[in-house]
């Protein structure tokens, strides 16, 4: 008797608003990358635990999110964006310098860096914004919106990181297309990008500079600026059709391939895996793709559309960012291969989110549309 009353409120309480779909799909990427991290790292079964830890932190993280209504999710779009501004304009001021860049604040008893933070609380507060416009909506409302992603983006390309301000810049852009920006704005938009372009590549550092210039021929500094691409596109096409099989990558123990635990992951999924491997694994990215593309569609309120939507895009953009950098059609701009490279931040910002998308799921029902 005291198990047929538990287990209803147990069910309730900790498993009916978590996506068994798409926990399953995030679930499978996670242990591929446990598995290829093993053999990124030559065995180094710390570094492996670590990130397991990382995955039940950020698995811990998404739970708390997904149980929460969705009015709390609203309710945070502010105050969270403010304390992302704070924490940046912190970093600008006081942050610490590493490898020539001022990315971290250091609060005494923590590190951290604000940017990470910003690609939740940038389209969180767009989405709100936007929700608070929704039966008025103007070009005025528009260039608000932008404004709230530009000065974030401004602040995190300074630092420098311009990966992160991509992939804010991406999130925020997606807010506003889905929000319904006319193709016709978009499209002044886009010549006005295009005629901004001289100015900008002045205003970049040199080294981002060589980045984007080792894109179109990395052969004329093949041991320094274009060495990543050489090494990651040789480490993909050398993996063939089947790959040369788990634990074998030659690019990879050989020490060729730079980062291989973390942005070159991929080159040592598919030097091992091959093309097989890679289509396997784009096909569990397309999976999670299209299930949060069923959620966006599926959302009871415009706010949760905008939000849903966006975390899905986003998600899409780090895969296809990163795939692209390692080979050899995007400049390397420092994206991980989402749930799949090595790192603590990223893969709790990434679950955050789609712990956002599982409450927008599950809660859906409890709001009125």
């Amino acid at each position: 008797m005291i198990r047929q009353r538990l287990w209803p409120r147990l069910w309730k309480r900790f498993i009916l608003h978590i996506d068994p779909v798409l926990l399953a799909a995030l679930g499978l990427l996670m242990l591929t990358g446990l598995a290829v991290l093993y053999s990124a790292s030559d065995g180094d079964w710390g570094r492996v635990l670590r990130q397991a830890g990382n995955m039940l932190v950020a698995l811990g993280i998404l739970w708390l999110v997904a149980n929460l209504p969705l009015h709390y999710l609203m309710r945070t779009a502010l105050p969270v964006y403010l304390l992302g501004m704070v924490l940046l304009a912190g970093v600008a001021l006081f942050g610490e310098i590493s490898h020539g860049a001022r990315r971290w604040l250091n609060l005494g008893v923590m590190t951290i860096q604000p940017s990470e933070l910003m690609k939740i609380a940038v389209p969180l507060m767009m989405a709100w914004y936007f929700e608070k416009h929704e039966a008025t909506l103007t070009l005025k409302n528009y260039f608000v919106a932008a404004l709230l992603l530009l000065m974030p983006v401004l602040l995190i390309a300074r630092q420098p990181d311009l990966g992160t301000a991509i992939l804010i810049s991406a999130s925020g852009f997606y807010v506003l297309f889905l929000a319904g920006l006319s193709w016709r704005v978009m499209g002044v938009l886009l010549v006005a990008g295009l005629g901004s372009l001289p100015v900008l590549w002045s205003m970049l550092h040199e080294y981002q500079r060589h980045r984007i210039l080792m894109l179109f021929d990395p052969a004329q500094d093949a041991l320094g600026k274009g060495y990543h691409t050489i090494q990651g596109t040789i480490a993909v096409g050398s993996g063939g059709v089947l790959g040369k099989g788990y634990l074998n990558g030659t690019q990879t123990h050989l020490d060729f391939l730079p980062e291989r635990t973390t942005d070159f992951i991929f080159a040592v999924y598919s030097e091992e895996f091959g093309l097989l491997g890679n289509l396997i694994l784009l096909g569990m990215y397309l999976f999670v793709i299209a299930r949060g593309f069923i959620i966006t569609a599926d959302a009871s309120t415009y706010f949760t559309r905008l939000m849903a939507g966006s975390i899905t895009l986003t998600f899409f953009t780090y895969a296809f960012v990163n795939m692209g950098m390692v080979i050899g059609i995007l400049p390397v701009v420092g994206v991980p291969l989402p749930l799949v490279s090595y790192g603590g931040t990223s893969m709790v910002t990434l679950l955050l989110g789609f712990g956002m998308l599982m409450s927008i799921h599950t809660h859906k029902k409890l709001v009125q549309t």
